[in-house]
């Protein structure tokens, strides 16, 4: 599977009022290892980033304008997704930026060019809901070194983006076995009988109990008293 990591870097927050993308960094991964194949642009917006976002990426005015616009450049992003899995931290920021930037370049929406949209933050949310969820928190929670992140920038992001979700999905591939060259081949593992094993039961003690119910009460107030375990505790 071909995944690419995406992040921008805009001259604001809205794209229908008028701000532009100045940055796109893509990573590309392939049955989970990373490539090198990435792609990265700086644009010229044809206007100044307002203050605010300039704190935030610290791409000057002025460095931007010897940059492409978007427009010149549109088709050969368009190539470099098309039919691609893109992940996304906050996807609706990003895609609606891009949306904008095809628009005026005369092309069709985003969407239409890739085979989905993942967005991370939604993710990061449904796994540990009622904490924080930027790349940066995540990053700590994760053990994802991002201490060369002084700044924004749209490359480093989608980096640090594609371990992020690495860490987050690795359960999805803990039963994966490598068996060498005979991967994949039914019957090429040895059988093991367990029936002579023993497992210990180790109870949990209160201080564990305790913290449990405080983990399943937050999940309960992030659902809106939606989880199933509590409709179907005994009164």
């Amino acid at each position: 599977m071909r995944q690419l990591f995406l992040d921008t870097e805009t001259t604001g927050l809205s794209a229908e009022g008028g701000d532009r993308v100045i940055e796109l960094g893509c990573v590309e991964l392939v049955n989970r290892k990373l490539t090198g194949n990435n792609l990265h642009f700086y644009f010229n917006p044809g206007r100044d980033s307002h203050e605010d976002a300039l704190k935030v990426h610290g791409i000057s005015n002025e460095f931007l304008q010897d940059k492409p616009k978007f427009e010149s450049v549109a088709q050969e992003i368009i190539d470099y997704v098309q039919g691609a899995e893109i992940i996304i931290h906050n996807a609706a920021f990003d895609v609606g930026f891009l949306n904008k930037e095809l628009e005026i370049a005369g092309h069709k929406p985003f969407k239409q060019y890739v085979e989905s949209v993942v967005d991370t933050l939604v993710m990061a949310k449904q796994m540990y809901p009622g904490k924080r969820n930027s790349l940066d928190a995540l990053c700590d929670r994760l053990g994802v070194d991002n201490s060369g992140r002084t700044l924004h920038g749209a490359l480093l992001d989608a980096e640090l983006l594609a371990d992020v979700y690495i860490n987050l999905t690795r359960g999805q591939e803990a039963l994966l076995i490598d068996v060498g060259a005979d991967e994949g081949k039914p019957g090429s593992e040895d059988a093991i009988d367990l029936s002579g094993f023993v497992l210990p039961v180790i109870q949990a003690n209160a201080q564990e109990h305790a913290a449990h119910e405080d983990q399943l009460a937050q999940l309960d107030k992030a659902s809106g008293g939606k989880t199933i375990w509590r409709q179907t505790q005994p009164a």
